[in-house]
């Protein structure tokens, strides 16, 4: 089973900020991250019948349920802790309505945030965290 697996563009600056953010956070050490781009990232993207190529949504896999965008975004602070569990009530917000602005910053995100020539290689403190 698949549980709390979390897998984004590797290459992205703004991705790589927001696993550092959710790392720092993540108290109970519950989450697990893969690049899209990885060998991993990839099995599981084939897994759940994802495309291979999309790299422009952050993915969260609870419990084998595949959530994108806004929605992943969204579960993954409901389990950051207390204060960012208030964000999650947005997911009241129409589904179109919330990844309306997610797909704005996800497009953009490369010319916004920069890019790196290659994904990322965790220190190996932070190995255990990556699959």
């Amino acid at each position: 089973m698949y549980n709390n697996i979390i897998l984004f563009d590797g290459v992205c600056n703004f991705c790589d900020s927001s696993v550092n953010f959710i790392i720092d956070r993540d108290k109970k050490n519950i989450f697990k991250f893969a690049a899209l781009q990885s060998e991993k990232g990839q099995e599981i993207l084939e897994h759940f019948k994802l495309s291979k190529n999309d790299f422009d949504s952050f993915i969260f896999i609870e419990k084998n349920i595949v959530y994108k965008k806004s929605s992943a975004a969204l579960r993954i602070a409901k389990k950051l802790g207390l204060f960012w569990k208030i964000f999650y009530p947005l997911i009241l917000v129409p589904k179109p309505m919330r990844d309306f602005f997610y797909n704005i910053i996800a497009k953009n995100r490369y010319k916004l945030f920069g890019k790196k020539d290659s994904c990322r290689i965790p220190t190996p403190e932070l190995k255990e965290k990556f699959l």
